[in-house]
């Protein structure tokens, strides 16, 4: 036994397996001791000691790469690539524990895609008479204006903050949101077109924009895809929304 033992051994005092005893070889972690006269390799206490740290570096998260140059350097360069890689290590937790809180959000809906501001929002259509339709269509927009026009979310939300103060403005909305269900000749849709433009002329600063998309040289193709979200389930919308755009812009009003 003063010649060490054998990897099988050794693998059960340093608290690996032999498979990764030899990967460690494979890697240059750890020399191969010499073989015995019966063609075994032996394993010492320098053998063993080096298992150990390597088992230990390798378990502490650092990778296989790493751990040869940190055993390899001096007092001060050992604890620097420690340091380096305390460092990796608590970024990768913040990481996961990112990711897992995203989880835990995910299992009471998918109002993880949007900020806090944004579920206020639509926290308090609910209250202001909207239907569940309508706060699902309203997340689904506001999860797209997010995901295409990032640089102007917060202004478009403050827009929409400024809205839904006004009573007088919520009743439109909700008239326009119901109207959406109607059919697309339904002679109702010209005269609300009528209402809800005269609405928007009277007060202009309540009409919510997408300012955030005239910089882009895509900002069309963004534009388009935002305001025809939910149209096959609201077949009234594209009527009611050109007949909206015409009387605005006839009017000199900037409308989206």
């Amino acid at each position: 036994m003063t010649d060490g033992v054998t990897i099988s051994r050794a693998a059960a005092f340093a608290g690996v397996t032999v498979k990764t005893i030899r990967h460690y070889h494979k890697n240059g972690l750890v020399e191969e001791p010499v073989r015995d006269h019966s063609g075994y390799r032996r394993y010492g206490s320098a053998e063993l000691l080096r298992l150990v740290q390597v088992r230990t570096l390798a378990g502490a998260g650092v990778p296989l790469a790493g751990i040869g140059p940190i055993l390899d350097a001096g007092p001060e360069d050992f604890a620097t690539a420690l340091a380096d890689v305390e460092d990796n290590l608590t970024a990768k937790i913040d990481e996961l524990v990112a990711r897992r809180e995203t989880l835990r959000r995910l299992v009471t809906g998918d109002r993880v895609l949007l900020p806090p501001r944004a579920c206020a929002l639509l926290d308090r259509m609910p209250g202001l008479g909207f239907e569940a339709d309508d706060v699902r269509t309203a997340h689904e927009g506001l999860v797209l204006v997010m995901a295409l026009m990032p640089e102007g979310f917060d202004e478009y939300l403050a827009q929409i903050e400024h809205g839904l103060e006004d009573p007088g403005h919520v009743a439109v909305i909700k008239l326009t949101w119901s109207a959406g269900k109607w059919a697309p000749d339904d002679p109702r849709i010209e005269e609300l077109a009528e209402e809800v433009a005269a609405h928007f002329i009277a007060e202009p600063s309540l009409l919510p924009t997408l300012g955030g998309l005239r910089a882009r040289q895509d900002g069309d193709m963004r534009h388009d895809l935002l305001t025809h979200h939910g149209e096959d389930e609201r077949p009234g919308w594209t009527r009611l929304t050109a007949l909206i755009q015409q009387k605005l812009h006839a009017a000199g009003v900037e409308a989206p």
